[in-house]
């Protein structure tokens, strides 16, 4: 399945200006586009999780601002990339409207573009099974070649941008919310929201 032939539009800033509860359902079915060496990488976003801010100890914006978290009190719409376990990268996008912190962490996609690509970068075979390919947090990073360094910050609402993210039309026919994984604090809130039924989330709820 390719998002190449769709109409596709690019999600405005307007978009991201709402709660992350509801940033992240919105998220459900949008498209992360990766311009990566004028080959275009993308898949479908099916799992996202919410992070509230300074009432989230959950977040990273809970202890305030910082100059590793400002994006999170910027403008709704950015990259916001951090480093985890000393191995991976995990993209998030803020939202709210500015000033006031909040994301939502892209937990899991369907590949749809240069998947051949993918595999390459997550050092597998070409002919790896899609799933391997962006089906977590780390991985989706690792697949698309998204780092702190190089994206955190980034303006996702930018036509500019070699990272967006796209509206072509799809909508998910039913969406399910459960608590959040991999955490320590606040891990019951209901905050991870996913496509039930589709193969690519990252676990099983």
């Amino acid at each position: 399945m390719s998002a190449t032939n769709k109409v596709v539009s690019l999600l405005p800033r307007s978009f991201y200006e709402h709660s992350p509860e509801v940033t992240a359902k919105n998220l459900l079915g949008k498209v992360l586009v990766r311009d990566y060496q004028g080959q275009r990488l993308s898949g479908r976003i099916v799992e996202t999780e919410a992070y509230f801010g300074l009432d989230d100890p959950a977040a990273h914006a809970s202890a305030g601002r910082t100059s590793r978290n400002a994006v999170l009190f910027g403008l709704p719409g950015v990259a916001y990339v951090y480093f985890i376990y000393g191995m991976y990268y995990c993209l998030n996008v803020s939202c709210e409207p500015e000033g006031q912190a909040g994301c939502v962490l892209i937990r899991a996609l369907e590949p749809l573009d240069g998947t051949e690509i993918m595999a390459k970068l997550r050092h597998l075979p070409s002919v790896a099974k899609s799933r391997l390919l962006a089906s977590g947090p780390g991985r989706l990073c690792q697949a698309l070649d998204i780092t702190r360094s190089s994206h955190n910050g980034v303006d996702v609402t930018s036509t500019s941008s070699d990272l967006r993210i796209e509206d072509d039309g799809y909508q998910p026919e039913e969406l399910m919310v459960t608590p959040r994984v991999g955490i320590r604090h606040a891990k019951d809130r209901l905050a991870r929201f996913l496509i039930p039924g589709n193969p690519y989330i990252s676990r099983k709820f």
